[in-house]
């Protein structure tokens, strides 16, 4: 019997666990449970939580009937959102002019019987014919390329792209063709599970995050987190939402929502995503989302880097100071065709027009508030959309504290004392 020698038996020994090594990160690549792709919404718009209820002789012609009346619906939505004047002065287009704008339907929820069709769907519309109708130009990316890391934490487990997720499907659904935000969405295969996982999100060093942004192209990083709790299998579930930004997830906003049951976690986690873009765009519009020069290349000055992550993180803080609400919003979510709503606020100065717009858009079933004509030491107008009618958005922004008065689309409000 031939007798090895010390050294190639240790080299063999180490070629084996090499071996080993390899195969185990080949399995951990070749999961078959991971990889979400994005969807494309560069070339759409898109209205949600059309709510429809259509009668026909069978099912197909009551499902034809709410999709077409899902049409008009939608393009009066998206006039009303877009122009800013009240949904019933949007005008009625012909089946024939819709059937051009329309890409697709989506389908949110439905019902469907041998003559009756009750759904809530989504409706897209081709960016380039129906932004001629409407006005609006082609695609707009304000902010730079943004790596998203969606984290979610429910079981006592951390996972960002280790395997699918709720989260990750949301964010992989959600259309961003309208977002200010240029959202750079990994899909999750590959090497992505190895290289964006939910520990490389607390990781602070800067130099491995300068290789993760080239290899991904983008300039920046944000990680909205949510942690899912069930009150038990099939139960009510509440979802707390947070949006970070940057290596050192710094904390823009942060919200509850909470679901029914298991089956609307979905739809939660949906309005999740709808709600942290408008924290992200919030944040776009007053400064805060800028491109961290410790992540550029060369040798940036650690003192004036650190000055300007303190001084980012403080204005942030100093933003989401405002009131707090009188009643958490674990709300449900109001459904409904998206309507815009003329909010008349007194500003006394610039801090009240960043609290206004972060309470108004806290109300469940608001998608956007943005300030469309600032007066500081006297009153400001904001263009809100809400999913629903305007007494439901009266009484909410009641609840928060706010002296409501007006009616329709029109509302006054001013903190008592002003």
């Amino acid at each position: 019997m031939t007798r090895l020698s010390r050294p190639l038996l240790v080299s063999l020994l180490l070629v084996a666990l090499a071996f080993v090594g390899v195969r185990a990160v080949e399995a951990q690549l070749e999961g078959a449970d991971r990889g979400v792709p994005p969807v494309d919404s560069a070339s759409t718009l898109e209205v949600t939580g059309v709510e429809v209820d259509t009668s026909g002789k069978s099912s197909e012609e009551a499902r034809l009937a709410g999709w077409r009346e899902a049409q008009s619906k939608g393009f009066k939505a998206l006039w009303a959102r877009t122009t800013g004047r009240p949904l019933s002065e949007a005008p009625t287009l012909p089946g024939s002019t819709l059937d051009g704008l329309v890409t697709g339907i989506v389908i949110e929820e439905e019902q469907i019987g041998p003559t009756r069709y009750v759904a809530r769907l989504g409706v897209l519309f081709d960016r380039g014919r129906a932004g001629e109708m409407l006005g609006v130009g082609g695609i707009v990316r304000r902010s730079a390329p943004m790596l998203t890391i969606p984290v979610m934490l429910t079981g006592s487990t951390l996972q960002s792209f280790e395997s699918r997720t709720e989260w990750q499907r949301a964010w992989a659904r959600f259309r961003t063709g309208g977002s200010a935000i240029d959202y750079v969405r990994p899909t999750g295969a590959g090497v992505d599970p190895l290289l964006l996982n939910a520990a490389e999100t607390h990781r602070p060093g800067r130099t491995w995050w300068r290789m993760l942004l080239d290899q991904y192209g983008a300039s920046g990083v944000v990680i909205p987190e949510v942690q899912l709790l069930r009150s038990y299998p099939g139960g009510p579930a509440i979802g707390n939402f947070v949006a970070r930004f940057g290596p050192d997830g710094v904390v823009l906003d942060r919200f509850t929502l909470r679901a029914a049951s298991s089956a609307a976690i979905p739809r939660m986690m949906d309005e999740g995503v709808r709600r942290l873009d408008a924290a992200y765009t919030r944040a776009l519009n007053a400064g805060f989302l800028k491109v961290d020069s410790t992540l550029l290349g060369g040798n940036p000055d650690p003192a004036a880097a650190l000055a300007a992550q303190i001084e980012a993180a403080n204005a942030a803080a100093e933003a989401a100071a405002a009131p707090p609400p009188l009643v958490q919003s674990t709300a449900p979510v109001p459904v409904g065709a998206a309507t815009s709503f003329t909010i008349q606020v007194t500003t006394p100065n610039a801090a009240a027009v960043s609290q206004a717009e972060l309470s108004v858009s806290r109300v469940p079933g608001v998608t956007s508030a943005i300030t469309t004509s600032l007066a500081l030491g006297g009153t400001s107008v904001m263009r809100v959309t809400y999913a629903g009618e305007g007494a439901a958005l009266a009484a909410a922004l009641q609840s928060q504290g706010w002296n409501v008065s007006g009616s329709g689309s029109t509302l006054t409000i001013s903190r008592p004392g002003q």
